[in-house]
C-alpha cells in the first residue's frame, strides 16, 4: 500500500481526498498547516507527497525547496494558485505536477498513480534483479524462478521477459520489441515476438487461450501484469 502525505488547511477538502484516495487502496496521512511539514516528511518518507501552496505558517513553495536534500519521492503541488508563473515555479524548484483546485478525484487518481508508475519503473531500469509475488527475475544471474522452482529459459525469452517486466504495468508495442531483441524495424509481417510470447507463455504456466501473466493489450501490444504473480 503506497503511503501519500497530504499537506492541506481546507479541512473539508482534505477530509474528501484522504477518504478518496483510501478507498482507492492508498494510505494518507494529513497535515494542515506547514509548521512542522519538514519535520514530517522526513519522519513518514511518504510515496507521495500531495502539497498546498497556500498553508499557514509556512508556503508550500518554500517547504519544496527545504526538503529537496531529504527527501526523494514524488512531490505533487495541489492549489487554487492559477497563475502561469506559480506553475512554472512549482515545477522548476522540484515538483512532479502541478494540479488546480478544484480537480475532479478520479483526475486526481490518474495523475498521482501516473507519477508513481513512472517512479516505480525508472527504479525497475536500475535493478539486477525484479520480484513480482512468488516471481523472481535476476539479471545478472540470468535466472528465473517461479514460486521457489527454476524456470529454464533460452536467452532470447529471458531478454523478453526481462524487458517486459521492468516496464511492469504499461504495454509494450511489437514494434518496439521487435527493434530491442531483433535490432531492426518491424516490418509488420514478421511474427518472431508473438512466437516468442507464446513459448514464454507457457513455460510461465500462463494460459494461452486467456493470458493474466503475459496480457495481449490490443492496439498498443503486449504487458508484463506485475499482479498475477502473487497467488499462483
Amino acid at each position: 500500500m503506497k503511503h501519500i502525505l497530504l499537506i492541506e488547511d481546507d479541512l473539508r477538502l482534505a477530509n474528501l481526498v484522504q477518504n478518496f484516495l483510501q478507498q482507492n487502496s492508498f494510505k494518507v496521512s494529513l497535515l494542515n498547516s506547514g509548521q512542522h511539514a519538514v519535520t514530517e516528511i522526513a519522519r513518514l518518507q511518504p510515496d507521495l507527497l500531495l502539497l498546498d501552496i497556500n498553508l499557514p505558517d509556512k508556503d508550500g513553495f518554500t517547504i519544496c525547496r527545504e526538503i529537496k536534500q531529504q527527501f526523494n519521492n514524488p512531490i505533487l503541488f495541489l492549489t487554487a494558485r492559477d497563475s502561469s508563473i506559480d506553475h512554472v515555479m512549482g515545477l522548476e524548484i522540484g515538483a512532479d505536477d502541478y494540479i488546480i483546485k478544484p480537480v475532479d478525484p478520479h483526475v486526481l487518481l490518474a495523475r498521482i498513480n501516473l507519477i508513481l508508475r513512472k517512479v516505480n519503473n525508472k527504479d525497475q531500469l536500475t535493478k539486477n534483479e525484479l520480484t513480482f509475488g512468488q516471481l523472481t527475475i535476476n539479471k545478472q544471474a540470468r535466472t528465473v524462478s517461479l514460486a521457489s522452482k527454476p524456470i529454464d529459459l533460452t536467452t532470447h525469452e529471458f531478454e523478453l521477459l526481462w524487458l517486459l517486466a521492468r516496464c511492469a504495468g504499461e504495454p509494450q508495442s511489437r514494434e518496439s520489441i521487435h527493434k530491442s531483441m531483433i535490432g531492426r524495424e518491424y516490418d509488420g509481417l514478421d511474427r518472431t515476438v508473438d512466437v516468442r510470447v507464446s513459448r514464454l507463455r507457457k513455460k510461465l504456466n500462463d494460459d494461452s487461450n486467456k493470458p493474466f501473466k503475459l496480457v495481449t493489450v490490443w492496439g498498443k501490444g503486449y504487458m508484463f501484469c506485475p499482479n498475477a504473480w502473487d497467488d499462483l
